[in-house]
């Protein structure tokens, strides 16, 4: 694509804060895992919107480079009667909108899940997670502008899926283009906000987050989030692509790498209702005296969050918690006030005076609750683990 290159090795990688925690490693003499990487929990919970420094990272090779961003341009193909190359400028031409959103790893909390039966995945804690203002234009606009109109299932060629490709090569697709899809009924639906991106936080995206322009879909498993977009193509189906059909699917226990039938699942597309404790790491010790714990809570579709409950006794007993988005202003769910495709932050206040474990769990809008156990949800590729967040309290004389 002109003006963007996606390098075969990681020399010219972007600068990244020291304090993240790096999951990478070579996997064969051929191909590197790329740097993933999530802040401490603890950063979480420091602000409502998540600084750029400390959102987490996912790519699949090397962050591509743009050699003249003048040029850079966006092939929108397939089954559209009028198919373009987008500039840069042409998108920006658009009405921008800004548009606070959580994005979040389908493999979010994965370590947990690897503790009950082994998963294949990137080893992500509870901070493959952040909550970000995206600005850019939304998709239903671009579309519109090449003869689609909003609210549009269909093209008159059949067109009903809308892919991104991007220019991030993975071993997966066998060295060829990271690729996702979304019905195009979203796409073109404005009140689902999804966006062409190109600022993050009022600035101009930065290579880790997709710079020059990226895909934004809210209330979605950040897989379908394309960054680094090369380019839009107009399908009859879904996206064929890996990360569509093999991967990012949600199996029972039951299912193994000898039984596994892809094709018997759908591709997962909003994530169910998410929560976890921040504050504390899984083990901690503290003081006696007052603790307080602090976490996030989230669910997809738009959702809002009903209610957060802390229990300090293991379960037997509950406590809801206090929640809040934007400074100073009360979080009311699904209110017009609050932003429906971002987080919530909670907190609560206890006395402790012994050892106890920790459980916070969010309820949704449409009473979706967390299930109680890892092991109800787990599946061999360590997605959507939604279970009860638990942490353990030691108590000492400092904290560790």
């Amino acid at each position: 694509m002109p003006g963007i290159r996606g390098p075969s090795e990681y020399s010219q990688e972007p600068p990244r804060d020291p304090c993240f925690k790096v999951n990478a490693k070579a996997s064969s003499p051929f191909f590197f895992e790329p740097f993933n990487a999530e802040p401490p929990r603890s950063a979480l919970v420091s602000s409502y919107v998540t600084p750029v420094h400390l959102f987490y990272k996912r790519n699949h090779g090397p962050i591509p480079i743009v050699d003249h961003i003048e040029n850079y341009s966006v092939a929108v193909t397939g089954l559209i009667d009028n198919p373009k190359m987008l500039f840069i400028k042409d998108i920006r031409s658009l009405p921008k909108y800004n548009v606070t959103a959580t994005l979040q790893c389908a493999g979010n909390r994965r370590t947990a899940m690897s503790k009950v039966r082994n998963v294949r995945g990137v080893g992500w804690d509870v901070s493959a997670i952040g909550n970000a203002v995206w600005g850019g234009a939304k998709l239903a606009d671009v579309l519109e502008l090449l003869g689609i109109p909003k609210l549009t299932g269909f093209t008159t060629l059949g067109g009903r899926h809308v892919e991104f490709v991007s220019v991030d090569r993975c071993k997966e697709e066998n060295g060829g283009p990271y690729k996702a899809s979304i019905p195009l009924s979203q796409a073109t639906n404005p009140d689902a906000d999804v966006l062409l991106a190109y600022e993050m936080n009022g600035e101009i995206l930065n290579r880790d987050h997709g710079f020059p322009l990226r895909v934004v879909v809210p209330g979605v498993i950040g897989a379908r989030s394309v960054k680094w977009l090369d380019s839009i193509n107009l399908l009859a189906e879904e996206c064929q692509g890996f990360f569509m059909q093999k991967d990012y699917k949600m199996f029972p226990p039951s299912v193994n790498w000898d039984n596994i039938n892809w094709s018997s699942r759908r591709p997962q597309m909003d994530f169910p209702v998410q929560s976890a404790i921040c504050s504390l790491e899984d083990v901690q010790m503290v003081r006696p005296g007052k603790v307080s714990i602090k976490g996030y809570a989230v669910s997809g579709g738009g959702r809002g969050i009903e209610r957060v409950d802390i229990s300090m006794d293991g379960g037997k007993s509950w406590v809801e918690a206090s929640r809040t988005q934007k400074p100073g202003r009360d979080y009311i769910s699904e209110h017009n006030s609050s932003d429906k495709w971002a987080w919530v932050l909670f907190e609560a206040t206890f006395d402790v005076s012994q050892s106890t474990e920790v459980i916070a769990k969010a309820v949704d809008s449409a009473a979706n609750v967390q299930p109680e156990n890892v092991e109800s949800v787990w599946n061999l590729r360590g997605v959507l683990n939604t279970s009860w967040h638990r942490v353990l309290l030691r108590l000492g004389h400092s904290n560790l």
